[in-house]
């Protein structure tokens, strides 16, 4: 069996999980998620714990037996924890602000830029430079703040640009004069 598959996913006690054919619904205090199981797996709940077996042992089938587990092990974890990432803008004049559903960052081009929160995302700015997204979905999470940080990737040479807070940036010398 699937290393990652076979292990049961805990329920805790705020989380509400309820399985309908292939679809699997997670409610919890930080938010709602849906996610329809692929083929050849299926989900149960015995003893306040989250099962997922899969159908036939070749090698997609144990794919999907672990992906799947992860996948309901990761919206368990988000409705009730969340998750976050953190971005760091450097360089002059560069910063951000939260504007109702938008965030509106100023990243050195001749206009603003202009990004739309999707839903259930929360973002929040301290010190027009620090970025915190936090959300239940961990792969929503993770693409907006990729997409946010893809308008300025952090550059070599001066280090200016959006990074995530632990990112090491490997600075490069510059020409030198003879």
């Amino acid at each position: 069996m699937s290393r990652i598959g076979k292990q049961p996913v805990p329920i805790p006690a705020k989380v509400k999980v309820e399985v309908k054919g292939r679809n699997v619904h997670v409610e919890g205090p930080k938010g709602k998620l849906n996610f329809d199981l692929p083929a050849r797996t299926s989900a149960a709940i015995k003893d306040g714990q989250v099962i997922v077996s899969r159908e036939g042992e070749d090698a997609s089938a144990k794919a999907l037996h672990g992906l799947s587990r992860a996948l309901v092990n990761n919206m368990v974890k988000g409705v009730s924890e969340g998750f976050v990432k953190k971005l760091e803008i450097q360089g002059v004049g560069f910063k951000a602000a939260v504007q109702g559903n938008i965030v509106n960052l100023s990243l050195g081009y001749s206009h603003p830029l202009n990004y739309p929160i999707p839903a259930q995302i929360k973002v929040t700015v301290e010190e027009n430079t620090k970025v915190t997204i936090e959300g239940p979905d961990k792969a929503l999470v993770g693409l907006v703040a990729s997409e946010i940080r893809a308008f300025y990737p952090p550059e070599p040479y001066k280090g200016k640009g959006v990074r995530y807070s632990d990112e090491k940036v490997i600075r490069k010398e510059g020409k030198t004069v003879q």
